[in-house]
């Protein structure tokens, strides 16, 4: 009996339905994603609670098309938390994997200047 083999680092979505998928992430991500931390192999999402069924709704579909990567999601209080771990066997590709996932630095929150952080 063969080993089983882990499932390949890649998203089977074609290149329209992956820009389409990433656009909705992104909508989804500006409208309740609350905080996000990563850790190497590990992304943390926090959204808003009221998002829950579009958040289940992504967790579902990227489970189809990127088998690679684990989905762990808790319901608490007023939050919805998204764990989703690579594999090591991904983790040259991490950056790109969880790209999709995270806030676009334009619209990442700051006290002051967009491009660094820093006070205007």
């Amino acid at each position: 009996m063969a080993a089983h083999e882990p499932p390949p680092i890649a998203c089977t979505l074609n290149a329209g339905d992956l820009k389409a998928r990433r656009a909705w992430i992104a909508d989804l991500n500006s409208a309740a994603l609350k905080e996000s931390r990563r850790d190497g192999l590990r992304l943390e999402l926090i959204y808003d609670l009221s998002a829950r069924e579009d958040v289940l709704k992504m967790v579902r579909g990227e489970q189809e098309c990127c088998g690679f990567l684990t989905f762990d999601v808790r319901e608490e209080l007023r939050t919805i938390r998204v764990r989703i771990e690579a594999p090591e066997t991904a983790r040259d590709a991490a950056d790109e994997v969880f790209a999709p996932f995270l806030p676009r630095l334009s619209e990442q929150k700051t006290d002051g200047c967009r491009c660094c952080g820093g006070a205007s």
